[in-house]
């Protein structure tokens, strides 16, 4: 048993995870306030993104579950914009990613995804698609007068690219969860949430290593 729990990450990603956990515990001591959703959401979102950096499907399992908590904590900061993005956009499509990761092993292995590279054609109407999509949550998000609304906009905007390339299985998904990470520490600056501001900071270093990682998974898959 103690081999299997130790053989789900390499030791590098053991490190990052450890690393990780420890910084959310440590920004809950020292900036205080912190509640208890906001930690074990923080924790959940970690763990999701090292299992997604492997390729791993408990990896967006995790993120649905995080997307609700993270709905929970905007409320509280009336980041509509946020709690409207994760419920109806980010928590719907990682369950679609779920579902497209598990149907989709590399070589009969559940616990790693087959890499998929977008043709051009495909990512033009993907970013064709953002365009709607951002007009329509931006109005919502005008509507319910959501705090600093132009970050919320961009948000939304990263969001659904990074939640589609994650559909699709490209590697580049956590690139464009990176580029969202940059957005909501900047949206939890104006907030002064400190504590989330943390959070986002390990986010972003553990999308960038995901991304790196998907890159080598893709030319080990295709025997580069």
């Amino acid at each position: 048993m103690k081999k299997r729990i130790t053989a789900l990450f390499s030791p590098a990603e053991w490190l990052l995870w450890g690393f990780s956990v420890a910084a959310v515990l440590a920004a809950a001591s020292l900036f205080g306030g912190m509640e208890p959703v906001e930690i074990l959401a923080s924790v959940v979102g970690v763990t999701s993104l090292v299992f997604n950096a492997r390729g791993n499907p408990v990896g967006q399992a995790l993120m649905l579950i995080f997307s609700i908590m993270y709905a929970v904590i905007s409320f509280s900061a009336r980041y509509y914009g946020e709690m409207l993005t994760y419920l109806g956009m980010t928590a719907p499509m990682a369950a679609l990613a779920l579902v497209s990761w598990l149907k989709h092993p590399f070589r009969g292995n559940a616990a790693e995804v087959e890499v998929r590279r977008m043709p051009r054609r495909e990512t033009a109407l993907m970013l064709l698609a953002a365009v709607p999509v951002t007009a329509g949550f931006g109005l919502l998000l005008a509507l319910f007068h959501t705090a600093n609304l132009v970050p919320s906009i961009v948000s939304v905007t990263t969001s659904f690219v990074a939640a589609y390339l994650t559909f699709c299985r490209s590697p580049y998904f956590a690139l464009a969860y990176a580029a969202n990470d940059v957005v909501l520490i900047l949206l939890w600056i104006l907030a002064g949430r400190m504590s989330m501001v943390i959070c986002f900071v390990l986010f972003l270093g553990s999308d960038l290593y995901g991304f790196f990682s998907w890159l080598r998974m893709e030319r080990r898959q295709k025997g580069r």
